[in-house]
């Protein structure tokens, strides 16, 4: 919670520079506040922090309900921790005012990293549009930077274009799978895996080891008809039991081999870039909307608007063009 009080910005700086954890988890909250007074202090703390973020890796992970997401973060983030790096988790979720979120009950299949002093877990804002969620997530993640946590991993737990948003904020993208390659494949999205930076098949241990590497040979036939993200790197398919942890080095490994990879080309200084301009337009596109629900003169004739398209008497077009002279 925030209080009424004055937010002094310097404090909470100073605070969350230093890797106070009460202080991330305020300056969050902030940059999710509706308030106006609370948006222009997260806006002036973002700016502040700014010099202090950039260098953790970020990474994104998708995959289909059931395919071991929270299992298989509680693994790769233990093994990280082991290994002296703080890990930070958020979630794009633009469905969670309808599902109540992910990482929340997720967390309970987090239970080693929930625990872990290294880690640092927090969901997505408990509601909003996909751009909205997504820059409040973009915002997070550089205060985590800030914070110290120098690896970032951003869940995607929506479908579809959250795909995409996570993709465009992240440094790595990695999609999980499940053996049985087989129907699988039938119903995979061709656009997730030509977003993919590697593709990962989970649950390889016991009987399933045999159908996880049929599975990972039939996923790198398809990679090999698809054009790949970038012409310095070609994802590749593994296979990881996130319940044994076996795998999870081969998994981080590739993970530095992109970085370094993209490094060598310029290509990573390149999407850091490309990112930072979409989240501007994410950022740009929040502020109409917010304009649109928060002023009572323009709302009162959106409502009107509304009606007229829903009763067929002008066009959504016409309408579109109406709304968009309001916020001139």
């Amino acid at each position: 919670m925030i209080s009424n009080k004055p937010i002094d910005i310097t404090v909470l700086a100073q605070d969350l520079r230093a890797g106070h954890r009460a202080a991330l988890a305020r300056a969050i909250t902030l940059i999710e506040s509706r308030r106006a007074d609370h948006q222009a202090a997260a806006r002036d703390l973002v700016q502040a922090l700014l010099p202090d973020t950039g260098k953790a890796i970020r990474v994104g992970i998708t995959g289909s309900p059931g395919v071991g997401k929270s299992t298989t973060i509680d693994a790769l983030g233990m093994f990280l921790i082991e290994r002296a790096h703080k890990v930070a988790v958020l979630a794009v979720d633009p469905s969670s005012a309808r599902t109540g979120g992910s990482i929340l009950g997720d967390k309970t299949r987090m239970a080693r990293l929930s625990g872990s002093d290294g880690a640092f877990i927090r969901p997505s804002p408990a509601s909003g549009t996909l751009g909205g969620v997504a820059a409040k997530t973009r915002e997070a993640m550089l205060l985590c930077e800030a914070a110290g946590f120098d690896v970032v991993l951003v869940e995607t737990v929506g479908i579809g274009q959250s795909e995409t948003a996570v993709c465009d904020m992240t440094d790595f993208f990695l999609a999980l799978m499940l053996p049985g390659a087989g129907d699988e494949l039938q119903g995979i999205k061709k656009g997730l895996v030509e977003l993919a930076d590697m593709i990962a098949i989970n649950k390889a241990d016991g009987d399933n080891i045999k159908r996880a590497n049929l599975a990972a040979a039939e996923y790198r036939g398809a990679l090999h008809i698809l054009t790949p993200r970038s012409e310095h790197w070609h994802p590749p398919v593994l296979t990881y039991s996130a319940l044994t942890g076996t795998g999870m080095e081969a998994l981080w490994q590739n993970i530095l081999d992109h970085r370094t990879a993209m490094n060598a080309s310029g290509e990573f200084a390149a999407r850091r870039r490309e990112q930072q301009v979409k989240w501007m337009w994410s950022m740009l596109e929040q502020r109409m909307m917010a304009r649109l629900r928060s002023d009572p003169a323009i709302r009162a004739k959106v409502k009107k608007t509304e009606a007229e398209v829903a009763d067929g008497r002008i066009t959504p077009a016409v309408a579109a063009a109406e709304i968009a002279e309001m916020l001139r």
